[in-house]
């Protein structure tokens, strides 16, 4: 068969297999890789064909099967095989060019069968790459644009932030897509756009390839919620203490600080404010602190913290008499001397208890920096405080006021009788600071014990009689006395057994108990009757 013939066969069987047959090839598109194999294969079982013939677009032939011969349209020599028992046709070493209409035309002894599908020869993709219009950005400023390119045939693409897909809406976040490239842009950028890595896939029927590289864009953004802390700090600070206050800023890059005292700088340039950076400023005030983002710009303020810095009080004393102080002549004025500080509050104590103005004798300054005391009494003796406070301190100073009286009447604490051979204490005690001296007299006549408890050992007659005790104050050179009758009797005169009377009625009780019981015993021996032994 002449080509010329062949031509217009491979013309006009399609045509006649389109009345009589059926179409025997898949619906398509059949995808394949640029390079590689490709089977279109049509629905019949293996039977005796007498012509197959196959055609590109309708138009261009690809290759005859008749009377058991090939012949395959030069374009395609060597790329082309035929199955002549079900009219399958394989394509090798793939090209673009071959994407398009494929129509096959089996006629057997009984039947004409035509088939037609799409082939799509596909590039697969590579070389996914991002670029961006900018190398940084600014929070609220800048607009980014995205261009994510690759290499390939009937390309898709998606945009990952992160884990997470970014959404296009069509306002703020657009995007425009061709065949090769996707450009996604981004107005007014916010930092969380952008937190990264940012990820770009392309993708067509059979091959999806990410970047290789994540890509990440900076965010630059703030300073953003500026604080002091504390934010509410004491309304006085003690000078010299470790109180600081920090400003923080949610900012990147790390914002500067500027820090100001009731509007005017302080020249330090630390996140933290330190008392020895502000040890000249004891007024009440303002402080304010401004963080700068040196990449945005911006500047923005804190709230304002208020507090006053005082110096606490360093140390107190009290000054006082020095000498004796003699209850009912001497005056005593205390006088309480603080350093350091502003003295806010000056408090009296006595023994622990607060001292007021209980009588005319206390008499207290205006500032209650000094008490005086006129005339001195004996309850004055005692623990004097002296607490000086303010508002961020408290000291205190102690004076112990002695005052010198008595003695006053000594008392004498012993028995009136006592038995011979008895011990006898006697125990002198007078009011008296200092301490009395004491001094026994029998029956006026002076005795060699000078303690305050006199001790007889062991009484005998001549023990009897009056004991005088004479109270001396060394100071006051007072002497007071009182005296004392003692009476020694015999033994067991005195009310009460002595030891020896008690174990004697003992004894005698216990034998008469003894010759009841026998008299009782020998009585009713005598009245039981004998018994007869018979």
């Amino acid at each position: 068969m002449d080509p010329l013939s062949l031509k217009s066969l491979l013309l006009l069987l399609p045509l006649l297999g389109c009345c009589v047959g059926q179409s025997i090839l898949p619906e398509g598109p059949v995808s394949a890789l640029v390079g590689g194999n490709v089977t279109l294969k049509t629905t019949i079982t293996s039977q005796n064909l007498d012509v197959i013939t196959w055609i590109f677009n309708n138009l261009n032939g690809v290759a005859t099967f008749v009377g058991g011969n090939l012949r395959v349209t030069a374009a395609y020599t060597g790329r082309v095989s035929l199955n002549p028992t079900d009219g399958s046709l394989t394509l090798s070493a793939l090209k673009p060019g071959d994407s398009g209409d494929y129509t096959v035309t089996v006629i057997t002894s009984d039947t004409t069968l035509v088939g037609e599908t799409k082939l799509q020869v596909v590039e697969p993709v590579s070389n996914v790459d991002i670029k961006s219009n900018v190398p940084d950005a600014i929070e609220y400023n800048s607009t980014v644009i995205l261009t994510c390119s690759a290499i390939g045939s009937s390309l898709s693409f998606k945009w990952i932030n992160g884990s997470v897909p970014i959404v296009v809406d069509g306002t703020r976040i657009t995007e425009i897509k061709t065949n090769s490239s996707s450009v996604l842009t981004i107005k007014n950028v916010l930092r969380t756009d952008l937190v990264g890595p940012i990820y770009c896939t392309a993708s067509n029927s059979l091959t999806t390839k990410s970047t290789t590289t994540p890509f990440n864009l900076t965010v630059y953004y703030g300073p953003d919620d500026v604080t002091i802390t504390p934010a509410n700090p004491p309304k006085f600070i003690q000078a010299g203490s470790t109180f600081n206050l920090t400003c923080s800023a949610s900012s990147l890059p790390p914002a500067s600080f500027t820090w100001y005292y009731n509007g005017m700088r302080i020249e330090t340039s630390s996140s933290v404010l330190t008392l020895d950076m502000i040890k000249g400023y004891t007024e009440a005030a303002n402080y304010t602190c401004r963080a700068e983002n040196p990449k945005s710009k911006r500047s923005v303020p804190s709230p304002a913290v208020s507090f006053t810095i005082m110096e606490g009080i360093s140390s107190v004393e009290i000054i006082g008499p020095t000498g004796d102080l003699i209850a009912s002549n001497s005056t005593a004025n205390l006088s309480c001397q603080a350093t350091g500080g502003t003295v806010g509050k000056v408090d009296w104590l006595k023994d622990g208890k607060p001292l007021g103005p209980s009588s005319p004798r206390v008499v207290f300054a205006a500032d209650e920096s000094s008490v005086l005391i006129s005339p001195l009494q004996k309850d004055d003796n005692g623990r004097f405080t002296c607490r000086v406070s303010n508002a961020v301190s408290s000291k205190e100073a102690h004076y112990n006021m002695r005052v010198v009286y008595g003695p006053e009447q000594p008392t004498i604490t012993a028995r009136k009788a006592v038995e011979v051979n008895q011990q006898v204490e006697l125990t002198c005690s007078a009011a008296s600071v200092p301490p009395a001296n004491y001094i026994w007299k029998l029956n006026g006549t002076a005795t060699t014990t000078t303690a305050a408890v006199f001790i007889i050992a062991s009484a005998t007659y001549k023990d009897a009689g009056t004991y005088t005790c004479e109270a001396h104050n060394i100071i006051t050179s007072k002497t007071t006395s009182t005296s004392h009758n003692l009476s020694v009797q015999g033994e067991g005169t005195l009310d009460g057994l002595s030891d020896g009377a008690i174990a004697g009625i003992v004894i005698a009780v216990i034998i008469a108990v003894a010759l009841v019981v026998v008299g009782v015993w020998h009585y009713c021996r005598q009245k039981v009757p004998a018994t007869s032994p018979y």
